[in-house]
């Protein structure tokens, strides 16, 4: 497209009325110059501060909360206490012991105690890293998640997926740095994949809506002009860079409004590359049915496509990708929900752990799976027929895979009953600053000046757990 040469010749008037603009330029000034910054990083990853070992993230969000002593951590003396006094958990009245309904068994070389709930999962026994140890703050859903997802529970803080963006950049520019799919839309809602005080490019996209709804049907939300054809949209592009450029060459408009117009492009090109990667059909039948994908009625259907797509996506570049499942809230009804939930989770991460391992992305993708607290391992004896668990901050199971974590290991420990963190204690914090270092990044230097001081994403807090690095 030719543009005419711009002369430029300002009266008396104007120069007064740009005068009287210069507060306004100054502050446009600041923001196009984050944005800008933000922009810089699009499709160049920046240098970490050490040699990483994982290049890419996949957080699993377990909402609710999961009962560690029925999924992977043991506890005989618990089974052996069944129904007596648990003076240790009386808080709200009389508490008794209440032994898991599943039975466990030692699997792998490891030898990694897992529950009867995960069948698929105890085949990889020597790729897991179980965190026995882990323990937050508390026991609230709504803190215990924004504090799983950003570090803080008390501030708007940017999540940990725009930190690592921030941080590392993205490998693919004409896609997200950081996609979740079906986020809970409750308990902190867009704040857990929300940039906060980063630039808002950091911020994670949204594909799919929360409470587990069909992602078989989820749509990228404004993916597509209703108004302007793709060839229309891209004469637009072309007339609005053409008229930038050409302000830039009279040095009328402060030059960071290019990073403004390249955040535009990278949308354009969002257009076509996203929903590629949202198509399954390009899959093989072998592998739809390793993940469970199949008829909606399957129990697995559902998050196996969240699975396959986050392999898709880190295939693809996507730096961090978070998947979730809802409702592991069992105050009731623990055998049977649990044992759903188990059902529809089970065989998806198993396979995505196979495939990622036989693509030889394992390695350098690190998984992190876990909910925001644990659970009881006592109950109030009015729950104790409902066979139902109560949320518990003091100790409860996380675990972690690949991206230079060691396979086959348990670190830390509950009592015996499974109620509080008694050795290898990992606080949120730690985990944090356990993924940053994985990724190659300092936790303790990554850091972003807002209103005066440097903020990180474990504050003042987080180490580094070494045991668990390989």
């Amino acid at each position: 497209m030719m543009i005419p040469p711009l002369t430029f010749s300002p009266s008396r008037r104007e120069v007064l009325r740009r005068l009287s603009c210069g507060f306004g330029y100054t502050a446009l000034a600041g923001l196009c110059g984050q944005q800008a910054l933000a922009e810089s990083t699009k499709g160049s990853p920046l240098t970490p501060h050490f040699p990483p070992k994982a290049k890419r993230v996949i957080f699993m969000f377990m909402v609710g909360g999961p009962s560690h002593v029925d999924t992977f951590d043991y506890k005989p003396q618990l089974q052996k206490d069944d129904g007596k006094s648990a003076p240790r958990q009386d808080v709200g009245g009389d508490r008794v012991w209440l032994k898991s309904p599943f039975k466990f068994q030692q699997h792998g070389e490891s030898g990694l105690w897992i529950s009867e709930l995960f069948p698929h999962l105890a085949k990889r026994a020597d790729n897991l890293c179980l965190l026995n140890g882990m323990h937050t703050d508390l026991p609230s859903h709504a803190q215990g998640t924004v504090l799983w997802h950003t570090g803080s529970s008390q501030f708007v803080r940017p999540s940990v997926g725009a930190w690592v963006l921030y941080g590392l950049g993205t490998e693919n520019s004409d896609l997200p740095g950081f996609i979740t799919l079906n986020p809970t839309s409750s308990f902190g809602g867009a704040q857990n994949y929300g940039s906060a005080f980063l630039p808002a490019s950091f911020q994670g996209m949204r594909i799919g809506g929360g409470n587990n709804n069909s992602m078989a049907q989820a749509k990228v939300a404004h993916i597509a002009n209703p108004k302007l054809s793709p060839s229309e949209q891209r004469r637009q592009l072309d007339l609005m860079q053409a008229i930038n450029r050409r302000w830039l060459a009279e040095d009328a408009v402060n030059p960071e409004l290019e990073g403004v117009i390249e955040s535009f492009e990278m949308a354009f090109r969002m257009q076509s590359a996203l929903p590629k990667l949202m198509d399954l059909s390009s899959e093989t039948q072998a592998t739809l049915d390793q993940y469970g994908i199949g008829a909606s009625s399957k129990p697995t259907d559902n998050f196996g496509r969240q699975c396959l797509l986050a392999r898709r996506y880190i295939e693809a570049g996507v730096r961090f990708v978070e998947i979730s499942y809802p409702d592991w809230d069992q105050h009731t009804d623990l055998r049977s929900k649990h044992s759903a939930n188990c059902l529809a989770t089970d065989q998806p991460i198993a396979a995505l752990i196979a495939d990622l391992e036989s693509r030889g992305l394992l390695e350098e993708t690190l998984i992190v799976w876990g909910g925001e607290f644990g659970r009881t391992p006592g109950t109030t004896n009015s729950r104790s027929v409902n066979d139902g668990r109560d949320h518990n901050a003091q100790g409860f199971t996380m675990w972690m895979a690949g991206g230079g974590v060691k396979g086959g290991m348990s670190y830390g420990a509950t009592d015996e009953h499974g109620y509080a963190a008694v050795d290898g204690k990992v606080h949120i914090h730690d985990l944090h600053a356990t993924t940053l270092h994985l990724l190659g990044l300092d936790h303790e230097k990554l850091t972003y000046r807002y209103s005066g001081r440097d903020f990180r994403l474990t504050d003042v807090h987080g180490r580094v757990i070494k045991e668990i690095l390989i």
